[in-house]
């Protein structure tokens, strides 16, 4: 099948979205209501942005994000974390990559790899940031791949159940 990787109008396709995150993430339905909310509100803020990719009309995986701003929840809770290792200045002229999701049976083929270098490619900030399960993954070995590395760790999202650690990088990302 043919991937197209483009822009994502993600409040018109937001359930389409959260399904392939549940897969990929193991979201319940619960957990999916929350986070609908949560992209239809982020979707909202100046900057916001998405792209899908899409293999024979499928959404298979998308990405969206942000300019940060200091007074978002996210930031409010990473702050003191960056803080305590001299790097909250990463909050400012940053663009948050808020969600990246593949579904697994398109995963290990590029695709995450081509969304998030594409929308980073056109953001007018000087770096990215991100937060990611703090565990040795797939995902943290694509993100380091491409120039970001550990900001802070540990790092704990009120009803999160794993802590996360928060990666950064400068723009433009690596090609590797």
């Amino acid at each position: 099948m043919d991937l197209v990787i483009g822009p994502l109008d993600l409040s018109a396709h937001v359930d389409e979205a959260l399904a392939v995150q549940a897969v990929a993430f193991g979201l319940g339905p619960d957990e999916v209501a929350v986070r609908r909310q949560i992209v239809l509100r982020h979707m909202t803020y100046p900057g916001a942005r998405a792209l899908g990719a899409t293999a024979g009309g499928d959404l298979v995986g998308f990405v969206y994000g942000m300019p940060n701003d200091r007074t978002h929840w996210w930031s409010t809770v990473v702050e003191p974390y960056l803080r305590a290792n001299h790097h909250d200045h990463w909050l400012d002229d940053a663009f948050v990559i808020t969600e990246l999701h593949v579904h697994p049976d398109h995963q290990n083929r590029g695709i995450g790899r081509s969304l998030i270098t594409t929308i980073t490619d056109s953001a007018a900030e000087p770096r990215s940031i991100l937060s990611a399960i703090d565990t040795e993954s797939p995902a943290r070995a694509l993100y380091r791949s491409l120039g970001y590395r550990d900001l802070a760790r540990q790092v704990l999202f009120p009803s999160a159940p794993k802590p996360y650690a928060v990666m950064g990088a400068p723009l433009p990302l690596l090609r590797r």
